[in-house]
């Protein structure tokens, strides 16, 4: 039997949150002292507790008993319970051992929801005797046991924990966020997820890559525009802002806005006030905003490219998603999750990899991150004829490329050891190399480091005899 101990010392909570669950099949007990729960706990193994944070004893208040009960049984999945949501002492409790937190009013949907993926969380990290529960918005489970929920896999390693964690702290508020991470790390598929698991979750997403977009063409899709406003304008436009209404909008790759889209952009969300391109009609809007950039913001502000005040009122919250190479121990995860959704789309078995493909996997630097991975599981796939072994040979050159040794031009001083070109020659082509193997051989990013363009990069690899 699945136990549920509800601590709260309003008697209509503890009650309507027992009637709730047995309802759902679950044992619950309840308690309106903080002592009395102790003992509980220590008499009866609780696989999930509901615990008020303002719990009104004397002797235990929330914080200290939740503390306890971890204490007491690691296993146990704590659940905090608030009617003061608050970011910091939520990130607090999930430190001091807490699984999870939900503000009050507590909705049926919302409590029974957050019961089931206790339990599954349970039953995952800790093997415990539990029943599966498959949430709406999950849609796979892989061979682990991990789920895939909104087009996102939960990891295993350190760093996914800790990004989960956060997901979960910042999901049921209303806060802005800024994903922070390199390309191709699974910003959008972190941002879906938040939207999964807030209070507007049956509402829309709706998500909008802002890297390509022109000044004129980024305040349409944005706000929208009038039948005629601009030369193409041949229909009226709903934009982003009033698709999203009622739900979240998430932005990508923002810092690309260009200054006077960011002016407009945080007028809207300071007033929550649209007005479509070439109308003088202002619409209200009600959206969480979610932003993305695998670009240092706060570098972006130093070099005038983002607006300060935008940065801050975007703020409330910001996610760092690792690199795939910081979350190496994630890899087996995405691999057989990758594997069985090709498998769905080729509609044929595909083989095992091979223990040397795996070994090449774990030593690759994955500058495309989980984006890279995934097409090349669908890419290997696909060319692997059906049940075969999925072997190294598959690799696409490029990728076998990055890690061959890199020919170096060996700078022989044929004349004397002051010779100045020769010493220039030899430290420039050193500093180069240096700067390449930060950036992981990324052109680009090194041609900005080091204050020059691409075009002046190509030349400085040619005449060093740099091949990468």
């Amino acid at each position: 039997m699945r136990s549920i101990l509800i601590i709260d010392d309003e008697i209509h909570t503890c009650t309507l949150l027992r009637k709730i669950l047995m309802k759902e099949g679950f044992d619950v007990d309840i308690t309106m002292s903080g002592s009395t729960a102790l003992k509980m706990v220590k008499e009866k193994h609780y696989q999930v507790v509901f615990c008020d944070y303002r719990l009104k004893d004397k002797e235990k208040d929330g914080a200290t008993l939740s503390h306890e009960i971890h204490l007491l049984s690691p296993q146990t999945a704590i659940i905090i319970m608030t009617g003061y949501p608050d970011v910091r002492i939520a990130i607090q409790f999930i430190k001091n051992g807490a699984y999870d937190y939900v503000t009050k009013p507590l909705h049926a949907e919302q409590v029974i929801l957050l019961a089931n993926k206790a339990f599954l969380y349970i039953a995952n990290v800790h093997g415990n005797d539990t029943t599966p529960y498959s949430a709406p918005s999950v849609t796979s489970v892989n061979a682990q046991g991990k789920l895939s929920e909104t087009g996102h896999v939960y990891g295993i390693s350190s760093a996914s924990k800790e990004l989960n964690q956060q997901i979960s702290l910042i999901a049921p508020t209303n806060y802005s966020v800024i994903i922070c991470g390199e390309t191709g790390t699974g910003k959008e598929s972190v941002a879906r997820l938040i939207h999964s698991r807030s209070k507007r979750s049956d509402k829309p997403f709706v998500a909008l890559d802002c890297g390509s977009l022109s000044n004129e063409l980024a305040a349409s899709e944005l706000f929208g525009h009038e039948k005629g406003s601009f030369t193409g304008a041949i229909n009226t436009k709903i934009g982003a802002f009033q698709e999203a209404n009622g739900g979240t909008l998430f932005l990508d790759e923002v810092a690309n806005l260009s200054y006077s889209i960011q002016v407009a952009l945080l007028r809207v969300l300071q007033e929550r006030m649209v007005r479509p391109v070439g109308s003088n009609i202002e619409t209200p809007v009600d959206i969480r905003l979610i932003v993305a950039s695998n670009e240092n913001l706060s570098h972006a502000i130093i070099q005038g490219k983002f607006r300060e005040d935008l940065f801050y009122r975007l703020n409330e919250f910001t996610l760092t998603v690792p690199p795939l190479r910081k979350r190496l121990e994630d890899l087996p995860l995405f691999i057989e999750t990758f594997v069985k959704e090709t498998e769905n789309d080729l509609q044929r078995k595909s083989g095992p990899l091979s223990p040397e493909l795996l070994e090449y996997f774990n030593t690759y630097s994955w500058p495309g991150n989980i984006r890279e991975l995934k097409n090349l599981i669908r890419r290997a796939c696909l060319l692997t004829p059906a049940d075969s072994t999925i072997d190294l040979q598959i690799l696409p050159q490029d990728m076998t490329d990055a890690h061959k040794p890199v020919h170096k031009k060996v700078i022989v001083l044929k004349q004397a050891d002051n010779d100045l070109k020769s010493i220039a020659q030899q430290a420039e082509h050193e500093k180069i190399m240096k700067v390449l193997r930060e950036v992981k051989f990324n052109k680009t990013k090194a041609a900005r480091l080091m204050n020059i363009d691409r075009k002046t990069l190509y030349n400085k690899l040619q005449l060093l005899e740099i091949k990468v």
